[in-house]
């Protein structure tokens, strides 16, 4: 063996040892039918009222940039402040339209949504959620949702 061959093999089993080769990943299957079925899980757990319910719908580590609050939501104690103000007015969303994309344990869900409120008030706004396949379930990563700029 060359002095060449022998270096590479050496520096290829020590990269090896350190788990810096890439490492193959197996993909979750999923389709736009079961990533659009997320936001119909997620807007179920809204209509329990139970705020841990909606919040058992994000990863741990995710963020939460919602439509009234000014303050990104990064734990799950503050998103779990959030969901018990925002439930208070028994929201329940529509989705007007949406892209969706899937990717290795990834996919992005993008578009308009309407909530309606028991006051009888209602609100259109953008969205974007991003989720992760965690081994188990698909979780939301980030979630943003901003106000109709237009009326």
């Amino acid at each position: 063996m060359t002095f060449s061959r022998a270096l590479l093999a050496a520096s290829l089993a020590a990269l090896a040892s350190t788990g810096a080769l890439a490492r193959s990943e197996t993909c979750q299957a999923a389709t736009d039918p079961q990533i659009a079925a997320l936001f119909d899980r997620w807007n179920a757990s809204l209509q329990t009222g139970d705020p841990k319910k909606v919040v058992a719908n994000y990863a741990a580590k995710s963020i939460l940039l919602a439509t009234v609050s000014n303050k990104p939501r990064l734990t799950p104690a503050e998103k779990l402040d959030y969901f018990q103000h925002f439930l208070e007015k028994k929201p329940s969303g529509t989705i007007d339209s949406r892209m969706i994309e899937v990717d290795c344990n990834t996919a992005l869900d993008a578009g308009t949504y309407t909530f309606k409120f028991s006051d009888g008030s209602t609100v259109k706004a953008r969205y974007t959620y991003t989720y992760k396949w965690n081994g188990k379930e698909w979780l939301i990563t980030s979630h943003h949702s901003s106000a109709m700029p237009e009326k």
